[in-house]
């Protein structure tokens, strides 16, 4: 069997919130069916469509935008260019005029209620992230296919491996932390130079840089709006933004007018730990805010954990002066390659995993991208890496009312501080000493992310979802 093939677009895409798994990857299934419709049959001779959500995607679906997401994924929009200002007026005229237009092409009858079903008590035994579409012709036959959202906004058609990309020849293969560790000893190359090696197999370097900073502008913009957003967040839970609180706090009045002269203002303040550490959980509000209220944002590699490896780049680019474009190169490259050791070697999808698959994953991400670009060696990048996920392990998805809010948005705020202590404990210690290996960790994770009680598993059946009363006041 051919080895999985993981770009690091496949683990960095630009979506819209608020969850990968829940939101952009049935917003890709949809299109996915779409496209395969057309091939199946003409557009205008559908004259009805369902969508029948299973398990995690029916029960915490309305919380996750699961239902905006197939909608518009049907109608035609993407979720890299939709206007998300225009997300509320869509799904409103669909819902009032119960027409659905297919494609941007054909319009059907479409009744929210009853062409819309959540499955709550059914789950399909693949995943628990489970859609059927079903297409009905005019001629009286129907059309259905069955997708898997497995987390991180990848997606598999029941039936096919999921592999959507052209298979190539890379030159460092990677399943495991130890055939990466391989790789970079025998070459002397550091974790983000093997992974623009085997990105070359693909596109040539300057695509793939190009592609890297287009991703980190739409991070950099994130950052920077949810900095600036006040209000309250969507969903019924009253949650108050405060990513924007705390920028003016600790800017105090200091002029700025866009992105560059606001690092510049930051930098004023100096290097104080408890200025750092405001600092770094205001980007990670800053994002998941932006995130929960369906804003663009970029899968880091989930959108429930996004806020993570941009609160540390962040301060990266603030702190540690790595504002330049192959040190930001370096930091996302890094970041991928130990994203993609865990897909294959565990899960990034809380409804497998729990939130130790999100959080967890990002935390060592952003740990071991911090450690190689502050100088660390290549065993001192997987060690930050190591030390990261092993402080997640067991940590459990239990979102309040279904919503990526409480506690969800504080946690990727805790995930980039460990991320930061993580890096800095693997910086002062010596790699040949270490007794856990990041392997261990990923095999550790799966088999407590397979023991671990599905209430805990993005269910929102156990957990704080379950002991917290949905009408609690803001504090």
């Amino acid at each position: 069997m051919q080895k999985e093939q993981i770009s690091v677009f496949d683990i960095f895409k630009i979506g819209i919130g608020p969850s990968s798994s829940h939101t952009l990857g049935p917003w890709r299934a949809a299109q996915q069916f779409t496209a395969s419709l057309q091939k199946q049959a003409d557009l205008a001779d559908v004259v009805q469509v369902k969508i029948l959500l299973y398990g995690s995607l029916a029960k915490t679906g309305k919380g996750h935008g699961t239902d905006i997401a197939v909608l518009l994924g049907l109608a035609g929009g993407d979720p890299v260019t939709f206007d998300v200002n225009a997300i509320d007026s869509t799904i409103e005229a669909i819902k009032q005029e119960q027409l659905l237009t297919l494609a941007g092409e054909q319009t059907i009858p479409f009744s929210y209620t009853e062409d819309l079903i959540f499955l709550f008590a059914e789950s399909l035994p693949f995943h628990p992230n489970a859609v059927t579409f079903q297409a009905f012709l005019n001629n009286g036959k129907a059309f259905s296919e069955t997708y898997y959202s497995i987390g991180g906004g990848f997606v598999v058609k029941e039936g096919e491996n999921g592999s959507e990309k052209e298979q190539v020849d890379l030159p460092f293969p990677v399943e495991k932390a130890s055939e990466l560790l391989h790789w970079c000893l025998s070459t002397g190359l550091k974790v983000s130079e093997v992974v623009m090696e085997n990105e070359a197999a693909w596109r040539p370097e300057a695509e793939t840089r190009k592609g890297v900073m287009q991703h980190f502008n739409v991070i950099r913009d994130c950052i920077y709006r949810g900095c600036h957003t006040s209000g309250f967040l969507p969903g019924g839970l009253d949650v108050a933004r405060r990513a924007s609180k705390v920028n003016s706090k600790l800017t105090a009045g200091e002029a700025y007018t866009d992105y560059d002269s606001w690092v510049q203002v930051i930098r004023k303040g100096g290097n104080g730990f408890n200025y750092i550490l405001d600092w770094v959980s205001c980007f990670a509000l800053a994002v998941n805010e932006e995130n929960a209220a369906f804003g663009r944002v970029v899968t880091a590699p989930t959108n429930g954990a996004a806020g993570v490896i941009p609160a540390v780049l962040q301060y990266f680019i603030a702190f540690c002066d790595g504002y330049t474009e192959d040190k930001i190169i370096q930091f996302i490259c890094c970041a991928s390659e130990i994203g993609s050791i865990f897909k294959k070697g565990a899960t990034i999808s809380a409804a497998m995993g729990g939130c130790q698959a999100e959080i967890g994953v990002s935390s060592a991400m952003a740990a071991a991208a911090l450690t190689e670009c502050l100088g660390g060696s290549q065993r001192q990048v997987l060690m930050a890496a190591e030390i990261a996920m092993e402080h997640h392990l067991g940590l459990t998805c239990d979102p309040i009312g279904g919503l990526v809010q409480i506690p969800c948005i504080e946690r990727n705020t805790m995930g980039a501080i460990k991320a930061i202590t993580a890096s800095q404990l693997a910086l002062q210690t010596n790699p040949d000493k270490a007794k856990v290996s990041l392997d261990a960790v990923v095999n550790t994770m799966w088999e407590t992310a397979l023991d671990m009680n599905s209430k805990y598993k993005e269910t929102s059946d156990g957990g704080l979802a379950t002991n917290i009363p949905l009408s609690l006041p803001e504090c």
